[in-house]
């Protein structure tokens, strides 16, 4: 008919044509409505009980010529209607009938973030209007493969797991985007901050290789990465240029070789992460770098935004520092024995500078002792050897003079989760995890979010499905389940196993597909007794961390740990019996506190 508007010819968009590397989008999910309800006559409001990434599938009969509008959102409004505010639109379907029997219908290519679908029909008087039969929220995300599974004893924990996860699921498109709605854009500080998150969860080693693709497509003449890639649209200011998003073009090739023990990466754009660290280094003046958004919606008196609770300085130097440490390990790597030098004399004077700008030697703490400030020193080496258990103590008795509260925000909370992990404080994150009567995981939860919100107090205002602040996500795999890959063997040629018993969680159950098989990781505990079991794929070999008071009374398969089959005993650290494990299954029995 006449109300078609006739079809433009426009120009391509340019570039290469290559093949694809990331896992194709597919419909991986499908919820039917858990609830409909008529706010207004002529007018259904379907509520699928999840917010996701979704197209809907639309079945119906009706004349030709009918058509039904489906308008998508996360919130409704007091009238019970479905609101676009905190999301941006106005976006909608409309499917015109050809009036044949029943007719099936769902976009392909345009998805929107939401829980609701608000439908209006409209046809040839009340009798012929178009009779829905079927509407479906299907969720469309990269069909990479899960190769991580983790519950736990707490469901309030396995809860916040899901929470996170359908986040992340929402953002894995053909870029990780940081909402399904209001921008879909590849913002970068997800990229690395988050790639332990997305990595235990889900095989992404070729997803990776092509946003790190994207970032050196990205980057400008003069080394700068913008804070997106690809750059579909040009921002301004700290918006295009913050060192803590652009760096992901140096950090996350680097977490590749370590998740995948692929140098692939490293070698193909160790020139563009050279000139983007130089960038940097003619940013900053006597070493210090400080500009940028720093730690993006940290939660301070005002609105969320560029940091308030941390100095941008901070934030930036320190992510600085970490781009020149993997500079020298990879330049090591690829044989550039005197570059790597060159980085490491380097690193060293940004760390003088950082310490004589930013340490309170009196206080032994950072900046202005923001939880953010004393983290990301802790978590990247930059504290001086003899002040790091103060530095420590500082941050935990800060935490816990706040309530447990989580202050961090965007680029922080990530560091945040490492030093508390990293120092042997799993008990300390635990506690700020299930706290619910303030911002955080458990609150989200309380308000009834179903994926990740943008802000940590589901502020309405803003997008309900950020996976941005999911940094606790990887700690659920190498904090709790204790999988991590050994350094010593990237790719989990060599493996770490040490589960943090935390809190008063009874038993946590964690799998991780690593590229020589899955690594288990399950405990539980019961009066004193702790029970670990452990799987070892062929080919590697472990340091399995078994907690217990003293390795005397430590069993495997009932028999004394050190007399077993393919384990030798190495030393007791920090309350745990520490063996070296050939691969196979082993199952341990420890007293502990």
């Amino acid at each position: 008919g006449s109300a078609f508007k006739p079809a433009q010819v426009v120009e391509g968009s340019g570039g290469r044509l290559v093949a694809q590397t990331a896992p194709p989008v597919k419909v991986m999910k499908a919820y039917k409505p858990v609830k409909v309800t008529q706010p207004k006559p002529g007018l259904m409001v379907y509520d699928f009980g999840q917010n996701c990434s979704s197209m809907p599938r639309l079945t119906v009969k009706g004349p030709a010529g009918a058509s039904v509008r489906l308008t998508p959102g996360e919130l409704l409004d007091d009238a019970g209607l479905v609101s676009q505010r905190n999301c941006g639109g106005p976006a909608y379907y409309t499917y015109t009938l050809k009036g044949e029997g029943t007719e099936t219908w769902s976009p392909r290519f345009f998805y929107y973030g939401s829980r609701y679908l608000q439908v209006e029909t409209s046809g040839h008087g009340a009798d012929n209007a178009p009779q829905i039969s079927e509407l479906v929220s299907q969720f469309v995300y990269a069909s990479a493969e899960t190769v991580g599974t983790f519950e736990c004893a707490n469901p309030l924990v396995n809860r916040i797991h899901e929470l996170i996860n359908a986040a992340i699921r929402s953002n894995l498109q053909s870029v990780l985007t940081d909402c399904p709605h209001r921008e879909k854009l590849g913002w970068l500080e997800c990229a690395h901050l988050l790639a332990g998150c997305v990595m235990y969860n889900y095989g992404v080693q070729t997803f990776y290789a092509k946003i790190v693709n994207d970032m050196s497509e990205a980057q400008l003449s003069n080394g700068q990465v913008p804070d997106i890639a690809p750059e579909f649209t040009m921002f301004e200011g700290p918006m295009r240029d913050s060192p803590e998003w652009g760096s992901a073009f140096v950090i996350a090739p680097w977490q590749v070789y370590q998740m995948y023990g692929d140098r692939t990466l490293l070698q193909r754009h160790y020139e563009g992460m050279k000139r983007y660290v130089a960038y940097l280094g003619s940013k900053a003046k006597e070493h210090i770098v400080s500009h940028g958004l720093g730690d993006w919606y940290d939660i301070g008196p005002d609105r969320p935004g560029p940091s308030q609770l941390t100095s941008k300085g901070l934030t930036a130097t320190a992510t600085y520092y970490q781009n020149v440490t993997i500079l020298a390990a990879a330049a090591a790597l690829l044989g550039k024995a005197d570059e790597s030098k060159g980085f490491e004399a380097q690193a060293r004077a940004i760390r003088e500078a950082f310490n004589r700008t930013f340490l309170n030697a009196e206080k032994n703490c950072y900046d202005r002792d923001s939880q953010t400030a004393n983290a990301m020193p802790l978590a990247l080496g930059l504290v001086p050897e003899d002040r790091r258990a103060a530095v420590l103590e500082g941050l935990v008795a800060q935490i816990r003079a706040g309530g447990n509260r989580v202050t961090a925000g965007d680029v922080g909370f990530h560091y945040l989760v490492k030093a508390l992990s990293e120092g042997g404080r799993g008990d300390v994150l635990y506690d700020m995890l299930i706290r619910d009567d303030g911002p955080g995981y458990a609150y989200q939860l309380k308000m009834g979010a179903t994926s990740l919100t943008e802000a940590w107090d589901t502020n309405p205002r803003q997008s309900q499905n950020h996976c941005m602040l999911g940094h606790v996500e990887a700690w659920f795999y190498n904090g709790l389940g204790g999988i991590a890959c050994d350094p010593a063997g990237p790719g989990f040629k060599k493996i770490i196993i040490k589960p943090q018993i935390a809190g008063d969680l009874p038993g946590a159950r964690v799998s991780y597909g690593s590229p020589y098989g899955p690594i288990v990781s399950n405990w539980t505990r019961e009066g004193g007794v702790l029970t670990l079991e452990v799987t070892i794929p062929p080919n590697t070999s472990a340091t399995v961390h078994v907690p217990a008071t003293e390795a005397s009374g430590i069993t495997e398969s009932g028999k004394p740990a050190e007399k077993a089959e393919g384990l030798k005993y190495l030393r007791m650290q920090d309350g745990a019996a520490v063996f070296a494990a050939a691969s196979g299954t082993y199952k341990f029995k420890s007293k502990i506190k």
